[in-house]
């Protein structure tokens, strides 16, 4: 028996499973809970040393729960761009900067006007949330701090660090947020120069590790602490949400991985051919497997909008819930008399427009709260199919879709995003495609498959099947244009308010 250990760092805390290759399956996990700090007015912060005891106390448990089996391999994936700044011994010389920290909004502004080819990789720019603004945040905004600072890294690299005294950064997280140069392995240090930040190379974890590759044995030392019995290898892991395709044998073009959530993500691959893709994150080279391109599209606001409406605006619990789904479910999308728009926190993909903002359109007194829930349920599902209808237009296909995430906890929504993009899903069984796409990568680590693409295809996670409903597609279909030429209409005024009030003196 081959038997694995699969962790994942989220926003909320840390999972962990105890995989058995020859069955294909956990066969126990856990999880435990750390802290965020807020602080105003965008500020979201955490303790990587809270990371390391969260993991000290959900991995003994789940390997209790398994029967204490010897484990073969170890591999991580953690929310990306969370940033930890620490010395070479890896202990920490400030709190880590989370994913959704917006300090570095004007050095990501700044990366707008620099012009280098592998700036092209992000789709031109960078974005707030990556680890290259906010180290020139941190250089120009606390100098202090970023002069103490030996090695910036993300919470992946931390979290291996500790596993194995050894510094090695991830080619899918050096690809996607550190401006790294997957074609040559090379990092860009005329690029960290023109972001004023030369020294950032230096800073970074040199070696560069491909996802399924070994970085080192584990630290016998860890392995007492947490009680593990066997040898296992380190094998590196990558963004949790991207491993999530293996998981979900989503790695071919093609193939697309949607979670839906607090926000949505699509992630797909292209070939390596230098066909443009626009309005996402990337196409990333190489940074999921070796010749092909990564996509990342993805919504900001989804589930936070409805779960905002209805517990902050309609003031309903969790528990009573049902009985506004099952109002909104009887009505049927064209008949809300209503069309919204998710841009609650801006646009990711395809619009590409951190300015735009949420509306409800033809609100009149008749409205009651299943018809506004209806709506905004139907503005996430067209936000969704918009995504994958641009992509489509493109060139870039989308033939079969994994559907995973929260999103399985609202049948309503679920089945409006599926009948919206029209297309059939596989919705999977278990929520933690990320953990399964670990042990993917550990097998392939371990020498039991020869790729991460065929080890995917033997080790992914069950699913059922799903089919939209051809009359509601039509529906949805019709609502698409409204809502696509409503973007084209409001977005001055969306922008405008979305800015604030002019600061020109009254007449």
């Amino acid at each position: 028996m081959t038997t694995v250990l699969t962790l994942d760092l989220g926003t909320n805390g840390a999972r962990a499973g105890v995989f058995d290759v020859e069955k294909k399956r956990i066969v126990a996990k856990g999880e435990a809970a750390y802290p965020t700090r807020h602080l105003p007015p965008n500020r979201a912060e955490q303790d990587p040393e809270d990371w390391w005891r969260a993991l000290g106390v959900v991995v003994p448990q789940v390997l209790a729960e398994a029967g204490n089996p010897e484990i073969a391999a170890i591999t991580t994936a953690t929310f990306s761009s969370t940033v930890v700044v620490c010395d070479r011994q890896g202990v920490p010389v400030g709190p880590a900067i989370l994913w959704m920290d917006a300090r570095a909004s004007a050095e990501a502004e700044a990366s707008h006007g620099v012009k280098h080819p592998v700036l092209a990789y992000a789709g031109g720019s960078n974005a707030v949330e990556w680890l290259v603004p906010k180290a020139m945040w941190l250089a120009r905004h606390q100098p202090e701090v970023w002069n103490r600072t030996e090695v910036i890294c993300e919470a992946l690299d931390f979290v291996n660090f500790r596993l194995t005294g050894e510094w090695a950064g991830s080619l899918m997280n050096a690809t996607c947020k550190w401006n790294y140069d997957s074609r040559s392995r090379a990092f860009c240090h005329d690029l960290y120069e023109a972001f004023g930040v030369p020294e950032l190379a230096e800073k970074l974890p040199q070696r560069i590790v491909d996802i399924g590759g070994v970085i080192a044995p584990l630290d016998p030392a860890v392995a007492a602490q947490w009680g593990l019995r066997g040898e296992p290898i380190v094998v590196q892991g990558g963004i949790d949400a991207h491993m999530g395709t293996f998981g979900a044998d989503c790695v071919e073009p093609g193939t697309m991985l949607f979670i839906g959530g607090t926000s949505n993500v699509h992630l797909t691959q292209v070939p390596d051919d230098g066909m443009p893709v626009e309005g996402v994150w990337g196409p990333y080279p190489h940074a999921l497997t070796p010749g092909l391109r990564m996509i990342e599209g993805g919504q900001v606001s989804a589930g936070s909008i409805l779960k905002w409406l209805s517990q902050d605006i309609f003031g309903v619990e969790d528990g009573a819930l049902s009985d506004l789904l099952q109002a909104a479910e009887a009505i049927e999308p064209e008949m809300t008399g209503l069309l919204a728009l998710d841009f609650w926190m801006g646009n990711r993909t395809p619009y590409r427009d951190a300015r735009l903002r949420g509306a409800f359109l033809g609100l009149s007194l008749s409205h009651g709260r299943a018809h506004i829930y209806r709506a905004a349920i139907t503005a996430v599902a067209l936000g969704a199919a918009n995504v994958v209808f641009d992509l489509e237009r493109q060139g870039v296909a989308v033939d079969r879709i994994v559907m995973a995430g929260g999103i399985m906890r609202n049948p309503v929504w679920l089945q409006a995003t599926i009948d919206a993009i029209g297309k059939p899903v596989g919705i999977a069984e278990d929520d933690n495609l990320s953990l399964y796409g670990n042990a993917v990568a550990a097998a392939v680590g371990l020498g039991l498959w020869p790729d991460l693409t065929t080890a995917a295809s033997a080790l992914r996670a069950p699913v059922r099947h799903a089919e939209p409903d051809p009359a509601r597609h039509a529906q949805y279909r019709r609502l698409l244009a409204q809502y696509r030429e409503a973007v084209d209409t409001l977005t001055p005024i969306l922008h405008a308010l979305s800015d604030g009030p002019s600061k020109e003196p009254a007449a």
